[in-house]
C-alpha cells in the first residue's frame, strides 16, 4: 500500500515519467516479440500492406455503404418514414424497454446513422420533456444498441447473408432490452426512478423537415445524407487501419506455413487464437464459434464496429464464416457498436459522466446476451429448415 500511496502523492511530471517508462517497456516487448517471430522487415511490411489493403478494399467498400445508407436514411427522415415507424413502434416502448414511446425515434435515428445521433435528440428541450432523468440516462444504452445498424445489415447482406443478418437484428433487439433495463436498475440508487405518471412533450415540435419544394427536399436529402455517409466513412478510417491491423497481426499466422513469413498483408503471430483456445469451449457454447480466431470480431466491436466489419472479409477468405457466425457478428456488432469509445462522451453530454461505469457494465452484458440469443435463434430456425 505504501508504494501506491507514494505514487499518488508524486508530482505530475514524475508520474508522466513512470508512464513513459511503462509504455516503452510494453511497446518494445510487444513489437520485439512480433519482430522476433516474423522478422523486423516482414513485420513492418505486413503492417503497411495490411493497412493499405484495408484502406483500398475494405474502407472504401464500407464508405460506399455509408454513403448509400446515409442518403436512404436522410430520405426516410425528410419524408416522414421515420416518424411513421416511430408511431407504429411507440406502443411497444414502455412495456418492452420501460421508455416513453417517443424514444423509438432515438432508436431509429441511431439505426440509420450512428451512436452520436442520440446526443442531438437528448439535447432537444421538447424531446427531454417526455423522460424522467433515469430514462434519459438509459437512452444512451438504448440508442447505442442500434448504432450503425443499417450499415451492419447492409454489409452482411452484401456478403450474401441477409437471412442470418436478420436473425442478428433480433439478437440485437434482445440485447438492447437487457442493456436498457439493466442500466435503469443499476442507476435507481443514484437517480430517482418513477414508474407511474407518463410525462408529455409536444410531438409536433420535434421536426426534421426542411423547407422548399418536394424536388429540392428530395435532392438535398440525397446529397446531405450522402455527405454524412462520407463523413462517417472517413471517421472510421483510423479505427479500421489502426485497430484492425493490430488485431489481425495477433490473429492470423503466415499465409504459407511451409514458406514462412513473407511480409504479406494479414500475416502475423496468432496470439489471440491461442489465448482464446484455452476457453474456446465457452465461446463455442455461447456463440457457436468453431474457431478461436472469430473472437477477434466482438473484441474489435467494443471499440469500433467499422473496424470489426473489416475483419469479416479476412474470415471469409480463411473459410471461417458460416450463417451462424454472421448472425452472432451482426447481433454483437450492432449492440456494442463501439460503445467503449462513445459512452463516455454521450453520458458526459447528458450530465451524468460518473454513471459511465454502470452504463458500460450494462452494455457489456447486453452485447453478450445478444450474441447468445442470435446463436441459438439461428440454430433453432435452421433446425426447422427456414435458413
Amino acid at each position: 500500500m505504501k508504494p501506491i500511496l507514494k505514487l499518488k502523492n508524486t508530482s505530475f511530471v514524475v508520474k508522466r515519467r513512470y508512464e513513459a517508462f511503462i509504455f516503452l517497456i510494453i511497446f518494445f516487448v510487444f513489437f520485439g516479440f512480433l519482430g522476433h517471430k516474423m522478422g523486423t522487415a516482414n513485420l513492418l511490411n505486413t503492417i503497411m500492406n495490411t493497412a493499405w489493403d484495408l484502406l483500398m478494399n475494405t474502407v472504401f467498400f464500407i464508405m460506399g455503404i455509408t454513403v448509400l445508407s446515409g442518403a436512404l436514411g436522410r430520405l426516410m427522415i425528410e419524408f416522414g418514414v421515420v416518424r411513421l415507424l416511430e408511431f407504429i413502434l411507440r406502443p411497444f416502448m414502455r412495456p418492452i424497454f420501460n421508455l416513453p414511446g417517443v424514444s423509438a425515434l432515438a432508436g431509429l435515428m441511431t439505426f440509420f446513422s450512428d451512436n452520436p445521433a442520440i446526443i442531438s435528440l437528448a439535447n432537444d428541450k421538447n424531446f427531454k420533456k417526455y423522460f424522467y432523468e433515469y430514462e434519459l440516462v438509459s437512452l444512451a444504452n438504448f440508442g447505442t444498441a442500434f448504432g450503425m445498424g443499417l450499415i451492419v445489415l447492409t454489409f452482411m447482406a452484401g456478403l450474401g447473408y441477409f437471412g442470418p443478418a436478420l436473425v442478428g437484428l433480433f439478437g440485437a433487439l434482445i440485447g438492447a432490452i437487457i442493456s436498457t433495463r439493466l442500466m435503469q436498475r443499476l442507476i435507481c440508487n443514484k437517480i430517482e426512478c418513477k414508474t407511474t405518471e407518463e410525462k408529455h412533450g409536444e410531438d409536433d415540435k420535434i421536426r426534421f423537415r426542411s423547407e422548399g419544394s418536394t424536388f429540392l427536399r428530395f435532392l438535398n436529402a440525397l446529397l446531405d445524407g450522402g455527405k454524412s455517409g462520407v463523413d462517417l466513412g472517413l471517421a472510421i478510417i483510423p479505427g479500421v487501419l489502426i485497430i484492425s491491423t493490430m488485431v489481425m497481426i495477433v490473429t492470423f499466422g503466415p499465409k504459407d506455413a511451409a514458406i514462412g513469413y513473407q511480409g504479406l498483408a494479414y500475416e502475423g503471430v496468432p496470439i489471440l487464437p491461442k489465448l482464446a483456445g484455452y476457453i474456446n469451449g465457452v465461446f463455442e457454447f455461447l456463440f457457436g464459434f468453431k474457431s478461436p480466431e472469430l473472437i477477434a470480431f466482438p473484441i474489435t466491436a467494443l471499440g469500433a464496429v467499422g473496424a470489426a466489419l473489416s475483419l469479416v472479409k479476412a474470415f471469409v477468405a480463411e473459410g471461417l464464416i458460416t450463417g451462424n457466425v454472421i448472425a452472432v457478428f451482426t447481433a454483437m456488432g450492432m449492440t456494442w457498436s463501439g460503445y467503449l469509445s462513445t459512452h463516455t462522451a454521450m453520458l458526459d453530454t447528458l450530465g451524468h459522466r460518473p454513471l459511465t461505469s454502470k452504463a458500460l457494465l450494462a452494455h457489456t452484458v447486453g452485447g453478450i446476451v445478444a450474441g447468445v440469443v442470435a446463436n441459438y435463434a439461428f440454430k433453432l430456425i435452421a433446425f426447422w429448415g427456414f435458413l
